[in-house]
Protein backbone atom coordinates (compact mmCIF):
# COMPACT_ATOMS: atom_id res chain seq x y z
CA UNK A 1 0.00 0.00 0.00
CA UNK A 2 1.08 3.68 -0.74
CA UNK A 3 2.97 5.82 2.07
CA UNK A 4 1.90 9.01 1.33
CA UNK A 5 -0.72 10.49 -0.82
CA UNK A 6 -1.17 13.87 -3.50
CA UNK A 7 -4.68 15.41 -2.90
CA UNK A 8 -5.55 17.81 -5.34
CA UNK A 9 -8.38 20.14 -4.38
CA UNK A 10 -11.32 20.51 -6.82
CA UNK A 11 -14.46 21.66 -4.86
CA UNK A 12 -14.17 25.33 -5.67
CA UNK A 13 -14.89 24.22 -9.33
CA UNK A 14 -16.61 21.34 -8.81
CA UNK A 15 -19.28 22.36 -6.09
CA UNK A 16 -19.93 26.23 -7.90
CA UNK A 17 -20.02 25.29 -11.24
CA UNK A 18 -23.76 23.91 -10.32
CA UNK A 19 -25.15 26.66 -8.24
CA UNK A 20 -28.30 28.62 -9.48
CA UNK A 21 -27.74 31.59 -8.28
CA UNK A 22 -23.98 31.53 -8.95
CA UNK A 23 -21.91 32.00 -5.63
CA UNK A 24 -20.70 35.66 -5.38
CA UNK A 25 -16.95 36.00 -6.77
CA UNK A 26 -15.74 37.25 -3.51
CA UNK A 27 -16.91 34.35 -1.59
CA UNK A 28 -15.21 31.99 -4.09
CA UNK A 29 -11.78 33.76 -2.76
CA UNK A 30 -12.42 33.18 0.49
CA UNK A 31 -12.72 29.89 0.22
CA UNK A 32 -9.70 29.31 -2.29
CA UNK A 33 -7.58 31.80 -0.09
CA UNK A 34 -8.75 29.74 3.25
CA UNK A 35 -7.87 26.59 1.27
CA UNK A 36 -4.43 27.21 0.49
CA UNK A 37 -3.53 27.52 3.91
CA UNK A 38 -4.40 23.59 4.34
CA UNK A 39 -0.86 22.54 2.70
CA UNK A 40 -2.92 21.42 -0.42
CA UNK A 41 -0.27 21.34 -3.33
CA UNK A 42 -3.07 22.25 -6.15
CA UNK A 43 -6.54 23.39 -6.26
CA UNK A 44 -8.85 23.70 -9.27
CA UNK A 45 -10.78 26.93 -8.97
CA UNK A 46 -12.37 27.28 -12.73
CA UNK A 47 -13.66 26.33 -15.73
CA UNK A 48 -13.31 28.21 -18.61
CA UNK A 49 -16.44 27.07 -20.55
CA UNK A 50 -19.23 29.20 -22.31
CA UNK A 51 -21.43 31.34 -19.85
CA UNK A 52 -24.44 30.48 -21.51
CA UNK A 53 -24.19 26.75 -20.89
CA UNK A 54 -22.35 26.99 -17.09
CA UNK A 55 -23.01 30.56 -15.94
CA UNK A 56 -21.70 30.40 -12.39
CA UNK A 57 -18.06 29.99 -14.31
CA UNK A 58 -18.35 33.14 -16.19
CA UNK A 59 -16.39 35.39 -13.30
CA UNK A 60 -13.18 32.40 -14.13
CA UNK A 61 -10.58 35.45 -15.13
CA UNK A 62 -11.87 37.45 -12.24
CA UNK A 63 -11.56 34.80 -9.73
CA UNK A 64 -8.00 34.09 -10.67
CA UNK A 65 -7.03 37.47 -10.73
CA UNK A 66 -8.16 37.98 -6.96
CA UNK A 67 -7.19 34.90 -5.09
CA UNK A 68 -3.98 35.22 -2.95
CA UNK A 69 -1.38 33.23 -4.26
CA UNK A 70 0.64 31.06 -1.86
CA UNK A 71 4.11 30.22 -2.84
CA UNK A 72 3.97 26.51 -3.74
CA UNK A 73 0.42 25.95 -4.57
CA UNK A 74 -0.78 25.55 -8.16
CA UNK A 75 -4.38 26.97 -9.10
CA UNK A 76 -5.70 25.71 -11.73
CA UNK A 77 -8.79 25.43 -14.08
CA UNK A 78 -10.39 23.07 -16.55
CA UNK A 79 -11.67 23.59 -20.07
CA UNK A 80 -13.36 21.30 -22.78
CA UNK A 81 -12.47 23.03 -26.00
CA UNK A 82 -9.42 25.05 -27.58
CA UNK A 83 -11.34 28.28 -27.11
CA UNK A 84 -11.09 27.62 -23.54
CA UNK A 85 -7.59 26.56 -23.14
CA UNK A 86 -7.20 29.93 -24.99
CA UNK A 87 -8.34 31.46 -22.31
CA UNK A 88 -6.69 30.16 -19.58
CA UNK A 89 -3.46 31.02 -21.19
CA UNK A 90 -3.97 34.36 -21.24
CA UNK A 91 -4.37 34.26 -17.18
CA UNK A 92 -1.94 33.05 -14.34
CA UNK A 93 -3.81 29.79 -14.09
CA UNK A 94 -1.75 26.47 -14.09
CA UNK A 95 -1.70 24.42 -17.20
CA UNK A 96 -0.43 20.95 -17.69
CA UNK A 97 -0.66 19.36 -20.75
CA UNK A 98 -3.35 16.70 -21.29
CA UNK A 99 -5.78 15.15 -23.75
CA UNK A 100 -8.90 14.17 -22.47
CA UNK A 101 -12.39 12.35 -23.80
CA UNK A 102 -15.35 10.66 -22.29
CA UNK A 103 -15.22 6.71 -22.59
CA UNK A 104 -19.00 7.31 -22.92
CA UNK A 105 -20.43 8.14 -26.42
CA UNK A 106 -23.93 10.26 -24.79
CA UNK A 107 -22.16 12.13 -21.46
CA UNK A 108 -19.32 12.77 -23.70
CA UNK A 109 -21.90 14.55 -26.93
CA UNK A 110 -23.35 16.07 -23.79
CA UNK A 111 -20.13 17.37 -22.11
CA UNK A 112 -18.45 18.75 -25.06
CA UNK A 113 -21.03 18.45 -27.29
CA UNK A 114 -19.17 15.68 -29.72
CA UNK A 115 -19.06 12.36 -30.68
CA UNK A 116 -15.92 10.10 -29.25
CA UNK A 117 -14.67 10.39 -32.66
CA UNK A 118 -14.86 13.93 -33.25
CA UNK A 119 -13.44 14.49 -29.59
CA UNK A 120 -10.49 11.89 -30.85
CA UNK A 121 -9.87 14.05 -33.87
CA UNK A 122 -9.66 17.29 -32.27
CA UNK A 123 -7.11 16.26 -30.12
CA UNK A 124 -4.35 17.67 -32.35
CA UNK A 125 -5.77 20.97 -31.92
CA UNK A 126 -5.20 20.69 -28.05
CA UNK A 127 -1.21 19.16 -28.74
CA UNK A 128 -0.77 22.73 -31.59
CA UNK A 129 -1.65 24.84 -28.82
CA UNK A 130 -0.01 23.28 -26.17
CA UNK A 131 3.06 23.13 -27.89
CA UNK A 132 2.49 26.96 -29.19
CA UNK A 133 2.36 27.78 -25.69
CA UNK A 134 5.76 25.52 -24.53
CA UNK A 135 3.85 23.30 -22.60
CA UNK A 136 4.20 19.14 -22.85
CA UNK A 137 1.51 16.76 -23.08
CA UNK A 138 2.15 14.36 -20.81
CA UNK A 139 -1.48 13.07 -19.41
CA UNK A 140 -4.79 11.42 -20.87
CA UNK A 141 -7.91 12.22 -18.91
CA UNK A 142 -10.67 9.22 -19.71
CA UNK A 143 -14.06 10.44 -17.99
CA UNK A 144 -16.88 8.32 -17.06
CA UNK A 145 -14.46 5.55 -17.11
CA UNK A 146 -16.35 3.15 -14.93
CA UNK A 147 -19.82 3.71 -15.69
CA UNK A 148 -22.56 6.28 -17.09
CA UNK A 149 -25.99 7.29 -16.00
CA UNK A 150 -27.15 7.44 -19.82
CA UNK A 151 -25.45 4.36 -20.98
CA UNK A 152 -24.89 2.12 -17.92
CA UNK A 153 -21.81 0.01 -17.34
CA UNK A 154 -18.34 1.04 -19.33
CA UNK A 155 -16.70 -1.99 -20.32
CA UNK A 156 -13.28 -2.01 -19.20
CA UNK A 157 -12.12 -2.44 -23.03
CA UNK A 158 -13.01 0.53 -23.99
CA UNK A 159 -11.59 2.78 -21.20
CA UNK A 160 -8.46 0.89 -22.30
CA UNK A 161 -9.08 1.46 -26.06
CA UNK A 162 -9.79 4.97 -24.96
CA UNK A 163 -6.23 5.55 -23.42
CA UNK A 164 -4.27 3.44 -26.06
CA UNK A 165 -5.92 5.63 -28.90
CA UNK A 166 -5.14 9.14 -27.22
CA UNK A 167 -1.48 7.52 -26.29
CA UNK A 168 -1.43 7.32 -30.04
CA UNK A 169 -2.46 10.43 -31.08
CA UNK A 170 0.19 12.05 -28.38
CA UNK A 171 2.68 9.78 -29.64
CA UNK A 172 2.24 10.25 -33.55
CA UNK A 173 2.72 14.48 -32.25
CA UNK A 174 5.81 13.85 -30.65
CA UNK A 175 4.47 13.70 -27.04
CA UNK A 176 4.71 11.26 -24.26
CA UNK A 177 2.24 10.03 -21.61
CA UNK A 178 3.51 9.45 -18.59
CA UNK A 179 -0.01 9.80 -16.76
CA UNK A 180 -3.31 8.68 -17.00
CA UNK A 181 -6.35 10.11 -14.63
CA UNK A 182 -9.42 8.20 -15.02
CA UNK A 183 -12.84 9.92 -13.96
CA UNK A 184 -15.76 8.46 -12.22
CA UNK A 185 -17.79 11.46 -13.27
CA UNK A 186 -21.39 9.58 -12.25
CA UNK A 187 -20.04 7.51 -9.47
CA UNK A 188 -20.48 3.81 -10.79
CA UNK A 189 -17.64 2.64 -9.69
CA UNK A 190 -16.93 0.06 -6.89
CA UNK A 191 -13.60 -1.56 -5.34
CA UNK A 192 -13.51 -4.64 -7.32
CA UNK A 193 -14.26 -2.51 -10.74
CA UNK A 194 -11.39 -0.13 -9.27
CA UNK A 195 -8.99 -2.98 -9.02
CA UNK A 196 -9.63 -4.78 -11.78
CA UNK A 197 -9.38 -0.79 -13.76
CA UNK A 198 -6.05 -0.49 -11.67
CA UNK A 199 -4.52 -3.65 -12.99
CA UNK A 200 -5.55 -3.96 -16.40
CA UNK A 201 -3.88 -0.28 -17.00
CA UNK A 202 -1.07 -1.21 -15.57
CA UNK A 203 0.03 -4.79 -17.22
CA UNK A 204 -0.77 -2.54 -20.56
CA UNK A 205 1.05 0.52 -19.51
CA UNK A 206 3.57 -0.30 -16.86
CA UNK A 207 5.11 3.21 -17.15
CA UNK A 208 1.86 5.43 -16.29
CA UNK A 209 1.26 6.57 -13.64
CA UNK A 210 -2.66 6.28 -12.92
CA UNK A 211 -4.67 9.48 -10.37
CA UNK A 212 -8.43 8.89 -9.59
CA UNK A 213 -11.19 11.60 -9.46
CA UNK A 214 -13.76 9.58 -7.81
CA UNK A 215 -17.66 10.57 -7.00
CA UNK A 216 -19.56 9.57 -4.02
CA UNK A 217 -22.70 9.11 -5.78
CA UNK A 218 -23.76 6.59 -4.30
CA UNK A 219 -21.81 5.93 -1.02
CA UNK A 220 -18.63 4.28 -2.58
CA UNK A 221 -16.38 6.71 -2.85
CA UNK A 222 -14.13 6.32 0.04
CA UNK A 223 -14.29 2.60 -0.06
CA UNK A 224 -12.98 3.13 -4.13
CA UNK A 225 -9.96 4.92 -3.08
CA UNK A 226 -9.29 2.43 0.10
CA UNK A 227 -8.97 -0.26 -3.09
CA UNK A 228 -6.73 2.03 -5.32
CA UNK A 229 -4.77 3.13 -2.21
CA UNK A 230 -4.21 -0.34 -1.69
CA UNK A 231 -2.96 -0.88 -5.04
CA UNK A 232 -0.45 2.13 -4.75
CA UNK A 233 -2.35 4.51 -6.02
CA UNK A 234 -0.96 7.84 -4.59
CA UNK A 235 -2.83 10.85 -6.37
CA UNK A 236 -6.43 11.56 -5.55
CA UNK A 237 -8.97 14.37 -6.77
CA UNK A 238 -11.38 15.59 -3.89
CA UNK A 239 -13.31 18.26 -2.75
CA UNK A 240 -14.02 20.14 0.44
CA UNK A 241 -16.57 19.40 2.04
CA UNK A 242 -17.68 16.91 -0.27
CA UNK A 243 -18.89 19.87 -2.86
CA UNK A 244 -19.73 18.76 -6.63
CA UNK A 245 -21.36 17.31 -9.19
CA UNK A 246 -21.60 17.32 -13.02
CA UNK A 247 -24.45 19.55 -14.47
CA UNK A 248 -24.49 17.19 -17.28
CA UNK A 249 -24.63 13.66 -15.15
CA UNK A 250 -28.36 13.30 -14.84
CA UNK A 251 -28.05 13.32 -10.53
CA UNK A 252 -29.52 16.25 -9.08
CA UNK A 253 -28.76 16.48 -5.50
CA UNK A 254 -26.16 13.91 -5.20
CA UNK A 255 -22.90 13.71 -2.92
CA UNK A 256 -20.22 15.45 -5.47
CA UNK A 257 -16.76 14.23 -5.27
CA UNK A 258 -14.98 12.39 -2.07
CA UNK A 259 -14.78 14.35 0.96
CA UNK A 260 -11.01 16.16 1.28
CA UNK A 261 -10.85 16.32 4.84
CA UNK A 262 -12.68 12.94 5.23
CA UNK A 263 -10.61 11.05 2.74
CA UNK A 264 -7.22 12.69 4.63
CA UNK A 265 -8.11 11.63 8.21
CA UNK A 266 -8.85 8.01 6.97
CA UNK A 267 -5.79 8.25 5.11
CA UNK A 268 -3.53 9.76 8.59
CA UNK A 269 -5.74 7.29 9.96
CA UNK A 270 -3.72 4.09 8.30
CA UNK A 271 -0.85 5.77 8.39
CA UNK A 272 -0.62 7.07 4.99
CA UNK A 273 0.59 10.61 5.08
CA UNK A 274 -1.51 13.49 3.45
CA UNK A 275 0.66 16.64 4.39
CA UNK A 276 -2.37 18.11 5.44
CA UNK A 277 -3.91 20.13 8.34
CA UNK A 278 -6.84 18.11 9.08
CA UNK A 279 -8.23 21.26 11.60
CA UNK A 280 -7.79 23.82 8.65
CA UNK A 281 -9.68 21.70 6.61
CA UNK A 282 -12.42 21.15 8.74
CA UNK A 283 -12.64 24.92 8.93
CA UNK A 284 -13.25 25.14 5.39
CA UNK A 285 -15.27 22.82 5.16
CA UNK A 286 -17.63 25.04 7.69
CA UNK A 287 -16.51 27.96 5.36
CA UNK A 288 -17.78 25.89 1.95
CA UNK A 289 -21.27 25.16 4.31
CA UNK A 290 -21.30 29.21 5.37
CA UNK A 291 -20.80 29.63 1.94
CA UNK A 292 -22.92 27.39 -0.03
CA UNK A 293 -25.94 27.78 2.62
CA UNK A 294 -26.86 24.32 3.30
CA UNK A 295 -25.50 20.63 4.76
CA UNK A 296 -22.85 19.70 2.96
CA UNK A 297 -21.90 15.97 2.73
CA UNK A 298 -18.76 15.74 4.28
CA UNK A 299 -18.62 13.65 8.00
CA UNK A 300 -15.90 14.40 10.10
CA UNK A 301 -16.66 18.32 10.27
CA UNK A 302 -19.87 16.85 11.94
CA UNK A 303 -18.59 13.64 13.42
CA UNK A 304 -15.62 15.50 14.72
CA UNK A 305 -11.87 15.58 14.78
CA UNK A 306 -10.85 13.53 17.43
CA UNK A 307 -6.93 12.38 18.34
CA UNK A 308 -6.57 8.78 18.00
CA UNK A 309 -3.79 7.37 19.75
CA UNK A 310 -3.18 4.48 17.53
CA UNK A 311 -0.59 2.12 18.80
CA UNK A 312 2.22 2.67 16.00
CA UNK A 313 2.56 -0.67 15.81
CA UNK A 314 -0.97 -1.14 15.24
CA UNK A 315 -0.41 1.31 12.35
CA UNK A 316 2.93 0.21 10.73
CA UNK A 317 0.47 -3.51 10.13
CA UNK A 318 -2.37 -1.63 7.83
CA UNK A 319 0.29 0.31 6.40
Amino acid sequence: MTKNVVIHEVGPREGAQIEDPPIPTAAKVALSDALSETGLESIELVAFVSPKWVPAMADAEDVLARITRKPGVRYTGIYLNVQGLERALKTDCAIEGHLSISASETFGKRNTNRTREEALAAQPEFIAAYKAAGIPVDTVLVSAAFGCNFEGYIPLERVTDTIARLIAIADEHGERIAHVKLLDTMGWANPEQIRRTIDAVRTRWPHLEIALHLHDTRGLGLANANAALHEDVRRFDSAVAGLGGCPFAAVKGAPGNITTEDFAFMCEEMGISTGLDLDKLVACAALAEEIFGRALPGHLSKGGLFRAKRPVSWVQSIA
